[in-house]
């Protein structure tokens, strides 16, 4: 299948789904579900079972507490399953528990909805690690983004109160009505593909004699080099598909095996990398038109919706066509290299599904992979880390995606209003000095994370030593896992050993600040503007569902985004580029 079909029918149908889509998760938190007759049994029972009153509405502060307590659970027991998992069932494989440092850093990640992994999941976690630990958490994190998103749009169409919903509520029905139901029929497609999903141990076999070139230190070589394998190898199963569904339309990204969407086992065939692609982009974009919807002006929704789309459809572009030329160090005389940069890439899959997949995963804060990021070209690599870098808003992750363009609406309102001489409004809320310094927040606190982490990093002999590679590339690695972490992505450039106290503890917290420390301004501003009234249009309001208003949204996001990189950038996917094109 070439890219060019690929990219139109995973468009096409990203597209098509928007609307509907959207209006489902409008009905969903808005109290109106088809789902509740089969599913509203098992909604009461764990509110009855927590002791938790779903109609009752509370102020931002206690929205906020209740998010932090679920996420100090979570946290608690993922450290707990993931240090002690050696002592508890389904470990087949007798793994032993994760060193602290580790085990710290996974329970943040997949806490915090980034899912880096600094391990290899096939070789480390039991499988009551990955279901009760890395899948139950791929739910939960991706719900407390939608909770948080939607207490953000309620505050616009509320007025004089101070309550923005209940953050219990908002988690479990967004899990139940919108997350369990697409997983589970996700997960039966995927197996349809042939994506594993058992709880049968690991199952041993004797591969195929090979040469003596690729020889492990297990295997026996005989006088001529033939290499005779052990016949203890071991091929990895589990509950896979399960969790890949969750992982691609949560934004999670955490892959049951080490190689992610790369494996067979996670990813084996065209059409389910087409359908995993389109997976990763449907519920963040979707989302955006939920906004609109659940703020009264629909309108308003298609215009994040076309902003997240004009940014993302180029730069994706840039991508593709980066990775389908060949390396210009390459001799065409010695090999045929017509299918492009085919380097760290899947021959099932090629060098344009590849780039469009980063793209993507980069885009929803999604951090899976079906190829090696680090051995894209230095323009087409530079494309998944630049729309990290945007702060995770085309599309971004699922909700987190929407309130993030929602604080540079709030900017570009501000500069809009400055520019006219008129009080900022938007939505009929006036925007005032308290909005737009908690916005201001949201944005410069990952920046200042990735910033700052990849100077202390590239400082420290701690950080330098985790550098496979020298120069600008390696750089580029220091700067796309703390751009990752902060941005709460999880995605890698690789090439870089992340398994070490440093980087286990920088990256762990920048995960958590990340996070925590945006979701805190973004309720405070709900609360805010649900505590005001509505101001009547009037010939002076600045539309803000305009195209005008769509572009000067766009360059606020590229030039604050463009402002802030650029110098590193130039250090790295940059300086590496001019050396690969000016070098004889």
């Amino acid at each position: 299948m070439s890219s060019a079909i690929v990219i139109i029918l995973c468009l096409g149908a990203v597209a098509a789904c928007i609307k509907p889509l959207g209006l489902h998760m409008a009905r969903v938190f808005s109290g109106h579900v088809w789902l509740e007759r089969p599913l509203g049994w098992l909604e009461r029972l764990i509110y009855r079972v927590c002791g938790v009153n779903p109609e009752q509405d509370m102020s931002w502060r206690g929205y906020a507490a209740g998010i932090l307590l679920l996420g100090l659970a979570g946290f608690l027991f993922l450290f707990a399953i993931f240090s002690g998992q050696a002592c508890l069932p389904l470990n087949p494989q007798k793994f032993a528990g994760l060193a602290p440092g580790l085990a710290f850093n996974a329970a943040v990640s997949f806490l915090t909805n980034t899912n880096w992994q600094s391990y290899s999941g096939e070789a480390n976690l039991s499988y009551l690690s990955q279901m009760a630990g890395c899948a139950v958490q791929n739910f939960l994190s991706a719900a407390t983004g939608m909770a948080v998103a939607v207490a953000l749009f309620r505050s616009l169409s509320r007025k004089q109160t101070q309550a923005v919903g209940n953050p219990y509520a908002d988690v479990v029905r967004g899990v139940l009505y919108i997350l369990l139901p697409m997983a589970f029929v996700f997960a039966i497609f995927l197996a349809s593909q042939g994506v594993v999903d058992t709880l049968d141990g690991y199952v041993k076999y004797t591969p195929v004699e090979v040469s003596g070139v690729g020889c492990r230190a297990s295997d026996k070589k005989d006088d001529s080099g033939t290499c005779h394998p052990s016949p203890d190898t071991l091929i990895a199963l589990g509950p896979v598909a399960s969790q890949v569904a969750i992982k691609m339309l949560g934004s999670n990204g955490g892959g049951f095996f080490n190689a992610n969407a790369a494996h067979p086992f996670e990813n084996p065939t065209p059409l389910s990398n087409l359908l995993q692609i389109i997976s990763i982009l449907l519920l963040p974009a979707a989302f955006a038109y939920t906004f609109g919807v659940m703020a009264g002006d629909r309108r308003q929704g298609w215009m994040l919706v076309a902003a997240m789309a004009i940014i993302f459809i180029p730069l994706m572009m840039v991508g593709v066509v980066g990775e389908q030329r060949a390396n210009p160090r390459f001799d065409a005389h010695v090999f045929d290299n017509s299918a492009g940069n085919m380097e760290g890439k899947e021959t099932r899959f090629g060098a344009g599904s590849s780039a469009l997949w980063a793209a993507a995963t980069a885009a929803t804060s999604n951090g899976s992979v079906n190829s090696m990021h680090d051995s894209f070209m230095p323009l087409s690599g530079m494309v998944p880390l630049l729309l990290i870098q945007f702060g995770e808003v085309i599309y971004g992750g699922l909700g987190s995606g929407a309130y993030g363009m929602l604080m540079f609406v709030l900017l570009t309102v501000f500069i809009g209003g400055l520019m006219v001489g008129r009080t900022p409004e938007y939505l009929g809320k006036k925007i005032g000095a308290y909005e737009i310094k908690m916005a201001s927040l949201v944005i410069l606190v990952p920046a200042s994370l990735v910033l700052a982490g990849t100077a202390v990093a590239v400082m420290t002999e701690a950080g330098r030593a985790g550098l496979f590679n020298p120069g600008a590339q390696g750089f580029s690695e220091i700067l796309y896992g703390f751009s990752s972490a902060a941005n709460n992505n999880g995605s890698a450039f690789a090439g870089l050993s992340a398994n070490t106290p440093f980087y286990n503890i920088a990256l762990g917290l920048c995960m958590f600040i990340g996070r925590y420390w945006v979701i805190v301004p973004v309720l405070a501003i709900a609360g805010s503007l649900a505590g005001k009234n509505t101001v009547p249009v009037s010939a002076g309001t600045m539309p803000t569902h305009t195209p005008l208003f769509t572009f000067l949204l766009i360059g606020t996001v590229i030039i604050i985004g463009v402002l802030t990189f650029v110098p590193a950038l130039a250090l790295g996917p940059i300086a590496e580029h001019m050396h690969l094109v000016g070098a004889p």
